[in-house]
Formats: structure tokens, sequence, C-alpha cells
């Protein structure tokens, strides 16, 4: 019972990191599953996750899921982007997903932040710092994340096996 809910765990926190790098997969909630599986799960001679882990784990998953779906927005608001801006190209990046793949994530997130501000009335130049803020954001949110969902995989490990 023990190593099959041991594995089952293990399989949803590796499904977190990889999620975190492949669209649309729920990275962070993955792992705060995989971890509350566990702690719900294990039989009591299992090695003890403490409640005090277990917020902590579910906690940064909700973070990870957080930066995962805000990252991009906050960092077009920052660039300038307008809040419809924002709505066009999560349209944009999510039905290009479908047609390019992953990249077209980023070039249609690019291309409809670019489009949408020209189209709201702002000059090439504030447009452009607008697109760029946005796929740096959107960028970094994906590393953010991977980085997060590594941690709640390297910290279980250590707790479960090491401590």
């Amino acid at each position: 019972m023990v190593d099959l809910v041991t594995a089952a765990a293990l399989l949803l926190l590796v499904a977190g990191v990889v999620g975190s790098v492949v669209p649309l997969v729920p990275a962070g909630p993955l792992s705060a599953a995989g971890v509350i599986v566990y702690y719900v799960l294990a039989p009591p001679s299992a090695p003890a996750l403490g409640v005090g882990w277990l917020v902590l784990f579910v906690l940064v998953g909700l973070i990870a899921f957080a930066v995962e779906h805000l990252g991009g927005a906050i960092a077009s608001k920052v660039g300038g982007a307008e809040t419809t801006t924002m709505v066009i190209a999560g349209v944009a990046s999510l039905a290009l997903l479908f047609v390019l793949g992953p990249l077209g994530i980023v070039v249609g997130t690019g291309l409809a932040v670019f489009g949408a501000e020209l189209y709201a009335g702002k000059e090439p130049a504030a447009a452009a710092r607008a697109a760029g803020y946005t796929l740096a954001g959107l960028l970094a949110s994906s590393v953010a994340q991977l980085a997060l969902t590594l941690s709640i995989l390297a910290g279980f490990v250590a707790v479960v096996f090491l401590l």
C-alpha cells in the first residue's frame, strides 16, 4: 500500500513538473495533488509528512498556478497594455495553440498584443514594448512555474525519503 501511494504521489509530482513546460496542463494543482494524495492515503507506517509540510507544498502549488495564469497579464500591464488587449491575447494564444502548437502561444500572444495596441491607437514603439513585456512575462512565468514545481518535488522527496 505504501509503495502504491508513494508511486501515485510521485507520478503526480512529476506530472506537475512536466506540466510546467507543457501548455494547458495545470502544473501547480498537479503537484499539490501529489502531496495531498500522499498525506491523505499513506498508512501510518509510511514516512510522515506533517501538516506544516502539506500546507507549505500546497501553498507553493497554488503560487505556481497563479504565476502560470497571471505572469503574462501582469507583465503586459507593466508594459502599458490595455486590459482588453490582455483578453485578446489570451484568446489568440489559445486559438493558435491548436494551429501552431506551443509556438502558437508565443507568436499569437506577441502579435495579438502588438496588433491590439496599434488598434487602440498606440504608437508602434509603445505597442512593441507592451508585446515585449507580455512575452517576457509569459516566458518568465513558465520558468518560475518550473522552479516552483521542481521545488515541491525536491522538497517532498527530501521530507519523505531523506529526513
